[in-house]
């Protein structure tokens, strides 16, 4: 019962460090990258689907993105979905390519997007620290009822606070990476 308690921690802590990946993935940074848009939601008819199931996202130079859609019909929905989005970046349609130019962040948005990335990582950081609390609420009622012993309780309790600072740790060195990026010109 223990194994399982801890395991599930685990995946949890793991699926939190993972999601916060992905979408510190989606930040913008000084330079062009595909995971900005990949995962753009276009409504293609009737239908939500992501930019990368509907065109080939290429990266052609430090700042630009061509999009090149599989369906012609898809253009100017994506154009649409673009210009909807919170990337502040107008679409440049060229027959069948989109084409994202990316202006240089200037200083004052570069600090809001890593005050922006600071405070997904504390979210993710909190997450982590609620799944620690549910598993060690878990090994105190499994001590309480008798299912396992003491020592083997508390052996549990060093491994979940062992994989409560691994996970955090992991939250931090990325949020430092993307704060990095962030911040070069």
């Amino acid at each position: 019962m223990l194994d399982e308690t801890l395991a599930d921690a685990r995946k949890r802590m793991s699926d939190t460090v993972e999601a916060l990946k992905r979408e510190m993935g989606s930040v913008r940074t000084g330079r062009a990258a595909t995971g900005l848009v990949e995962n753009l939601k276009i409504d293609y008819f009737g239908s939500e689907m992501p930019l990368n199931q509907l065109a080939q996202i290429n990266v052609g130079d430090a700042r630009l993105l061509v999009i090149q859609p599989w369906d012609k019909n898809a253009i100017d929905p994506i154009a649409k979905a673009i210009q909807n989005s919170d990337l502040s970046i107008s679409p440049n349609i060229d027959g069948a390519i989109i084409r994202l130019n990316l202006p240089s962040l200037t200083e004052e948005r570069r600090r809001d997007l890593v005050r922006s990335l600071k405070a997904r990582s504390e979210e993710s950081k909190i997450s982590i620290r609620n799944t620690r609390r549910d598993a060690q609420d878990t090994i105190r009622m499994i001590e309480k009822e008798g299912e396992a012993s003491q020592d083997d309780c508390q052996r549990a309790q060093k491994d979940l606070q062992k994989l409560t600072d691994d996970a955090v740790e992991k939250i931090e060195v990325e949020a430092a990476a993307k704060e990095e990026q962030v911040m070069q010109v």
